[in-house]
């Protein structure tokens, strides 16, 4: 199953939790109406942007001992260039739909016929379809609405609702240092520091800019500031916000050493990827980690060799340690390669502690997992970006990772009560939509936020009802600028490109092996706002996929008679 932004070949991951006898895991590419809606009135234009960095990619490479590896970009947001093979031309983006290949029906029974002959279509598999007039709350044409169809990324559309209505757009997470213990007047801490997870998705350079490592490191340059020059207890991880289920239900094994099948953690830094940097020198090969982390063991049996190549692999063993091996060029450039990190909340532990020995702050204990006291003191804390632009990046770039975390999150609610996790929030978006929105019970089941859960359900009629809701609910200008719009921004941005889609309909991408889904907004040429969902089930995709561009084409040149 394949995350938007991987269709087209990215760099490959390393599976950090592998072991060497594990065999390589193959690359995914990830990217889910009879009754009238009520009338809305029509939105302002969405505004577009620049497009946001897409989310790290996996692809398999042959020649690696338990995971396949080659060479990535210099930032986990990077994405490379199309690659070319010797005597084959490289893939570029999808078929531009040409003059002609839409329609311009006048009148609502002609657009009715015309969608009646492209959605199923010669097609193989199921689809479930439904478009709705929001500007006169008629609907204009339903095809299995009613039937429960996996949604692949289109599920973000609920998970994104949920998380705005719920903790509001204004909302910030907060990623805190506490200590359990006393600091004396000399700046020894007796006791532990303990970093405790809220949730927050931003600790990565895609929305705070900087290193991978910055996170850790501007927290501990406050902790530094705030009195603190030895601790001679532990550095603490606590993602207690959340369960301890780090895989959710229905992601498949093959998914799992990719990056848009990281591990789910209230307490995350890096999108939960670590980089492993080789670079070539006099003395051999440096080994490096990006961001540096404690507790986290490298052995390296790489070679330096003539010339400017590199082939490198690396693995975790049985003992938690890192592997590497293989050869660099004497006059090779840094190389870099991500791996899924098995452990989050560790992993970000460690990364504050070795900043914190950077700056000459001593930790005499180790890193370890453990809950902060109701009653330590806060030394230190980094506030996210509003949850506006969380939302933005996460359905700009579909980022699997982000909608995890908001999911779990909007079950704590604004008060952080409880203990977040994939049960209870399918239970509140169930309150939600039933409540709300206006939904059955039962028309949609959420294993988990991003839709890359095989046992995810939804109809097109409860994706409609949704985005109707969402464009009159009060956080809508933030719900419709969080859409990729057609033919410009992140993964919209090769799609019905030179059709009157383009700069107008703004949706929500899903695509996995068996899935294909389009749902959101477009301005008819009429001026009428129509809400849409396409959802299609099945093997025949690309098929699938023209004719759904060819529908949002139709729908913006829609006019009444």
């Amino acid at each position: 199953m394949v995350p938007e932004s991987l269709i087209r070949p990215l760099a490959a991951l390393l599976i950090l939790g592998c072991l060497a006898a594990s065999p390589p895991v193959r690359a995914l590419a990830q990217e889910s109406p009879r009754d009238p809606l009520p009338a809305a009135p029509t939105p302002q234009p969405k505004a577009t942007g620049a497009a946001k960095a897409p989310e790290p990619g996996a692809a398999a490479t042959k020649g690696t001992p338990s995971a396949s590896a080659t060479k990535a970009g210099a930032r986990p947001k990077a994405k490379p260039g199309p690659k070319t093979r010797r005597g084959r031309k490289a893939r570029g983006p999808a078929p531009i739909p040409s003059r002609g290949a839409w329609a311009n029906p006048v009148g609502a029974a002609a657009l009715t016929d015309m969608l009646a002959t492209t959605i199923p279509g010669p097609v193989t598999g199921t689809f479930s379809a439904m478009v709705v007039s929001l500007s006169r709350g008629d609907t204009l044409f339903a095809h299995a609405a009613g039937t429960p169809v996996m949604p692949a990324s289109t599920m973000k559309l609920f998970t994104s609702a949920l998380a705005l209505e719920v903790l509001g757009p204004q909302h910030r997470f907060a990623t805190e240092v506490l200590r359990d213990g006393v600091l004396a007047p000399d700046g020894t801490l007796r006791g532990n520091l303990v970093l405790r997870g809220d949730g927050d998705p931003s600790l990565s350079p895609r929305l705070l800019g900087g290193a991978p490592g910055d996170p850790m490191a501007r927290l501990a340059r406050d902790i530094a500031a705030a009195g603190v020059k030895r601790v001679t207890g532990d550095v603490i991880a606590d993602g207690s916000a959340f369960d301890d289920s780090k895989i959710p239900e229905g992601w498949r094994k093959r998914y799992l050493g990719a990056a848009y099948a990281a591990r789910v953690s209230a307490l995350s830094l890096n999108e939960n990827l670590i980089w492993i940097v080789v670079k070539p020198g006099a003395k051999g090969a440096s080994v490096t980690t990006d961001p540096p982390t404690a507790g986290l063991p490298i052995e390296s049996e790489v070679r330096v060799v003539p010339g400017r190549g590199g082939r490198i692999s690396a693995w975790r063993r049985p003992d938690g340690s890192i592997k590497v091996k293989g050869s660099i060029g004497a006059a090779a450039s840094e190389r870099r390669w991500s791996l899924v990190v098995e452990d989050p909340a560790l992993f970000a532990a460690g990364a504050l502690h070795a900043q914190l020995e950077a700056l000459g702050v001593n930790v005499a204990g180790k890193v370890r997992a453990g809950r902060a006291s109701p009653v330590a003191p806060r030394l230190a804390v980094l506030a996210s970006p509003p949850l506006k632009e969380i939302v933005a990046a996460m359905n700009g770039e579909s980022i699997n990772l982000f909608a995890e975390l908001l999911f779990r999150s909007s079950a704590r609610g604004p008060a952080r009560a409880g203990v977040g996790n994939a049960v209870t929030a399918n239970n509140a978006l169930e309150r939600f939509l039933s409540g709300k929105v206006g939904v059955d019970s039962g028309a949609v089941n959420a294993s988990d936020g991003s839709g890359l859960s095989i046992l995810d359900r939804v109809t097109a009629r409860s994706l409609v009802k949704l985005l109707a809701y969402g464009h009159r609910a009060p956080w809508s200008a933030e719900y419709h600028a969080s859409l990729p719009v057609a033919g410009e921004s992140e993964t919209l941005r090769h799609r019905m490109r030179r059709t009157p889609a383009q700069g107008n309909l703004h949706a929500k991408t899903g695509t996995t092996n068996d899935v294909v889904s389009l749902a959101g907004y477009v301005t008819a040429k009429n001026g009428e706002l129509l809400a849409f969902a396409m959802v299609y089930n099945g093997h025949d995709k690309w098929r699938a996929r023209e004719r759904i561009d060819r529908v949002g084409a139709t729908l913006a040149a829609f006019t009444r008679e």
